[in-house]
């Protein structure tokens, strides 16, 4: 869904309506820039830790993937995850010491093959609504009001965040 065309332009995308389309377009800039940033890293470069507080950039990349899936199920589904979602997602969500020992050992596609995947849905979850649906408000942090384009928005802040993460393990990196 990506058209490198038009990767630094905020416009129409065929099939979504405007704010969503300007919604996507921006978190295609963010992952295209992801992506450039992860090119060609090998397994112990994804495994790298700085320290014994740090996250992997294998760990970081999974958490992109993990918040967008938390944020399809809380803004389409309305619910929570299930102990399945939990289990498979958790690590990543949380990062921390169960992202130290349970996300690692996998090669740039097992990461890429899950961004994909996520952000597939993501793009068939958003054809499935129009602008308004972007203005809904529901209570979110410290029981203020967030409407989805907010929520939504979080999802490419904290891709964006982290991928500052992934520049910096990068520079220090002594694999």
């Amino acid at each position: 869904m990506m058209n490198m065309d038009q990767i630094y332009l905020i416009t129409s995308i065929p099939g979504y309506t405007p704010q969503i389309s300007q919604l996507i377009s921006m978190m295609n800039y963010a992952r295209y820039t992801t992506l450039e940033e992860v090119k060609g890293l090998s397994k112990d470069q994804l495994d790298y830790l700085l320290d014994t507080e740090s996250n992997s950039i294998g760990a970081l990349l999974l958490h992109f993937a993990a918040v967008e899936y938390a944020y399809q199920v809380l803004t389409f589904e309305k619910r929570f995850f299930n102990d399945d979602e939990l289990s498979i997602w958790g690590p990543a969500l949380e990062l921390g010491s169960a992202g130290q020992e349970q996300i690692r050992g996998h090669e740039l596609t097992f990461y890429l093959n899950k961004l994909e995947e996520v952000r597939n849905r993501t793009l068939e979850y958003f054809k499935s609504v129009n602008d308004d649906w972007l203005h809904h408000e529901e209570q979110f942090w410290y029981d203020k009001q967030a409407n989805y384009y907010f929520m939504w928005f979080h999802v490419i802040e904290d891709e964006i965040n982290h991928r500052g993460q992934i520049r910096m393990i990068k520079k220090r990196m002594k694999v």
